[in-house]
Parts: C-alpha cells; sequence; structure tokens
C-alpha cells in the first residue's frame, strides 16, 4: 500500500503522543491525568483548540437522569449544538469493553451524535451510530498509538483532525463504508454484466466456456462464513437461457383434433430459478 508523505509536525506529535501514553501506561495514570494527556493528543496531532472545541463533562439528558460524557467535540459553540463526535474516555490501564460502548452509545443516541471515539489513550476506536428502529452502532476503524506504525497513526488521526472533520471528511467516509458494504460489493460483482464480463475475461484466458450459473457458484465457494450471509440478501440477475432451435413445426392440424388430442410436453426449457 501506498503511503503519503507525512510532514514533520505531524511525525513528531504522533512520536510525542506516542511517548507520552507509554509513560501513562507505565506509571498506571489514573483517569484525570489520562485525560489531560489525550487532550494533548487532540490539539498537537489533530489541532483542536481544548477551550474552544472540547466540551468537558458535557451533559446529556436521556430518558432517566441527566448524565455526562467525559467530552465532546463541538466545532460551534452552544450547549443546544449537536456535538460532532463524543469521546469516552478510560484510563489508561482499563482494556475497552462491549459496557463502555453501550454507555457512549446512549450519550450519543440521546444528544443526537452519529460519531463516536472510544480510547483510553493508547487505543481508539472510531464508530458511527445509525439513527433507526432500533439505532446501530458500527465500529469504522480502531488503532494502537504505542504498536501502530506512524503512517498508519497519521491516516487515522488526521481523519478525526479538527480540519478533516471542519470539511465533512466523517460524511464521505461514511458514504464510502456504505458503498464497500459486502453487501453492495456483491451486488455489483453478481450482476448481469458484471458476470459477463468475468465470463469473457476466464474464456480468454483458459478457453473454457462458463454459463453464469458456474460464476456464481465459483464466487459462492470463494465466501467466508460472513460474507456468505450477505449472499442470502443479494437479488442475483442472471440472464434468461435462449430456446435451442427445433426441428420445423409441422403444419397447424384443426382446431377439432387439437380438442381430442392430450396435451403434449414441451421442449421449451424454463428459465432456472436465481441461486439462493
Amino acid at each position: 500500500m501506498v503511503r503519503e508523505k507525512i510532514d514533520k509536525e505531524m511525525r513528531n506529535g504522533i512520536s510525542d503522543a506516542r511517548r507520552i501514553m507509554q509513560e501513562a501506561d507505565k506509571a498506571d495514570c489514573n483517569e484525570a491525568e489520562t485525560r489531560r494527556r489525550v487532550e494533548r493528543i487532540f490539539e498537537t496531532v489533530m489541532g483542536y483548540n481544548a477551550f474552544e472545541h472540547l466540551s468537558r463533562e458535557r451533559a446529556v439528558r436521556g430518558a432517566g437522569e441527566t448524565e455526562h460524557v467525559d467530552f465532546a467535540i463541538q466545532l460551534e459553540k452552544g450547549q443546544d449544538v449537536p456535538p460532532a463526535i463524543m469521546v469516552e474516555l478510560k484510563r489508561v490501564s482499563v482494556d475497552l469493553a462491549p459496557k463502555h460502548l453501550r454507555q457512549v452509545s446512549s450519550y450519543a443516541i440521546n444528544a443526537g451524535c452519529e460519531w463516536i471515539i472510544l480510547t483510553n489513550g493508547k487505543e481508539w476506536r472510531l464508530y458511527h451510530v445509525s439513527f433507526g428502529q432500533p439505532p446501530v452502532t458500527k465500529m469504522i476503524h480502531s488503532w494502537n498509538l504505542l504498536t501502530d506504525d506512524i503512517p498508519a497513526l497519521a491516516q487515522r488521526f488526521d481523519l478525526i483532525s479538527y480540519k478533516s472533520v471542519k470539511k465533512g471528511a466523517l460524511a464521505e467516509l461514511w458514504r464510502k463504508t456504505n458503498v464497500l458494504h459486502p453487501n453492495s460489493l456483491l451486488q455489483a460483482m453478481l450482476s448481469e454484466s458484471s458476470i459477463a464480463v468475468l465470463r469473457r475475461e476466464l474464456r480468454r484466458k483458459t478457453g473454457v466456456l462458463l454459463s453464469p450459473e458456474d460464476v456464481v457458484s465459483g464466487v459462492r465457494r470463494m465466501l467466508n462464513e460472513s460474507a456468505l450471509a450477505e449472499l442470502e440478501n443479494v437479488r442475483i440477475s442472471l440472464p434468461e437461457k435462449k430456446k435451442k432451435p427445433g426441428k420445423k413445426q409441422d403444419k397447424p392440424e384443426p382446431p377439432c383434433a387439437q380438442l381430442n388430442q392430450e396435451e403434449a410436453p414441451t421442449d421449451e426449457v424454463a428459465p432456472q430459478p436465481n441461486p439462493s
């Protein structure tokens, strides 16, 4: 994979962020100290102003009592302005767990926020919330500040940087995520036109003529269990089989003769059902 060139400021910022979180991990810092270091990362690596863009202990009103998220990223001021990202922070020694995600997801849903960051300073996870019935929270990316390489970290932190979020990069990311969902990819791969291209290319390379059903069966064998489950929801469009040319038909019999004759079997081949 080709990496984009990383500027010196970003490289130095990530190196500094790694160092301060390694120190925090070694010292087993409490949550308050972890928060200070994470806020520094948001400033030095991602370009946020901690006083203007990081709303600490933002109140979230749900069905029950008012609760407070660790901090919310806001591009505009005002308690009534929906945050761009909800951030749930755990102390550096705490492993991120499903219960933490459930907690911050409820905050995001009540606040009408589509994006979530769950972090302990070392491990970072980015989630998207879809407001359906019921709402669905999906992990988009995860990365580890201490173990991942700097080019990979630069891409991830740039995605959630002040500059990128302000330009709408997260909305674009979600659109691409939907397009690249296994269901969408399978729909495209198993469309009639795509199957025709695959048949032509395979015949050109191997000299073997395959039917559309052969191609679908081959793709099915390639898929893992998760993708096979998605395939059950995909409508596969196969071309109807062409009728084979038959013998020259005899002259039609008079109507009375047809009525006295049992219905004869037909040589016409019915279109094959779509494979499930």
